[in-house]
């Protein structure tokens, strides 16, 4: 039998695969011969004849993700640590399941997080120029009550979550919400959004309204809040002493227990007082 040419410059699997290749080609040669000729182990042959194909094929196989899907991942990573938004591993895990459903596989099912209290969320976003948008308040509970509406401003949203935390779904609703009553007020193409590290700011779905919107968020560092965000310096701080001048005045009158109501009657009354030109301007 004439003596293959070897391939020294090819990889050792290629190599392999050219030789089982050619032994199906003509199953009448010596594999002794084969694996000499194309410098390859006797015995890694065989096994791939057999039908054995390389471990890095079959681990590959097993993957969730193509390779082009992980390079995706890791780009969102690192554009997310860019802007100050280092993901959490289940930030990573949300990222994986939009992949997934992307190309039609259903994500796994995520476990639901439970709480022990009830909370009232107000999200707020101010501009340096001194004015604000209207709040986004997230009550707990599973539907909207006609009565949460009674004297509120007709331009503030109410959200409803089990805990009244702040989940994702929300998060999202609320970047929708600042892109709608942006958008008359801002000139250009783009929009700078500075948001705290919460979670519901760092998900999939909320970067990728933000970068089909043109909205670009940046993430202040880490344990600076307090000292940097205009809202905590200019805004909450004045914020929280009025609310409790306020519960003060209803314990006075006999109200121990604040509820759903009272909360959002409070916020409406102080809220006017606190979020003013001045003090939004003294916080940048």
């Amino acid at each position: 039998m004439p003596r293959q040419p070897r391939a020294q410059s090819t990889s050792r699997k290629d190599r392999t695969s050219l030789a089982a290749a050619s032994y199906h080609n003509n199953p009448n040669q010596s594999i002794h011969a084969l694996a000499k000729a194309y410098d390859v182990l006797k015995s890694t042959l065989q096994t791939r004849l057999r039908g054995v194909q390389p471990r890095s094929e079959t681990a590959s196989a097993k993957r969730k993700l193509s390779p082009i899907e992980e390079q995706s991942l890791v780009q969102w990573i690192l554009k997310l640590d860019k802007r100050g938004f280092p993901p959490h591993i289940i930030d990573v895990r949300r990222m994986v399941d939009v992949l997934l459903a992307a190309r039609g596989q259903d994500p796994p099912l995520q476990p639901v997080e439970l709480g022990n209290r009830e909370w009232v969320i107000a999200i707020e976003c101010v501009n340096a120029s001194g004015w604000f948008l209207p709040p986004l308040v997230i009550l707990s509970g599973k539907v909207h009550q006609n009565i949460w509406y009674r004297d509120l401003p007709l331009d503030w949203t109410v959200g409803v979550s089990d805990n009244g935390w702040t989940i994702d779904e929300l998060g999202v609703e609320w970047v929708k919400h600042f892109n709608q009553h942006i958008a008359a007020r801002t000139a250009g193409d783009y929009r700078l959004l500075i948001v705290d590290g919460y979670g519901s700011h760092a998900t999939p779905e909320f970067d990728q309204y933000c970068a089909e919107n043109k909205i670009i968020t940046l993430c202040m560092p880490p344990h600076t809040f307090y000292l940097l965000q205009p809202l905590d310096v200019g805004c909450y701080s004045p914020l929280k002493r009025a609310y409790g001048r306020e519960v003060d005045e209803l314990a006075r009158q006999g109200v121990y227990y604040i509820d759903k109501i009272d909360f959002l009657t409070a916020y409406t009354q102080i809220r006017p007082t606190i979020f003013t030109q001045q003090n939004i301007q003294a916080g940048f």
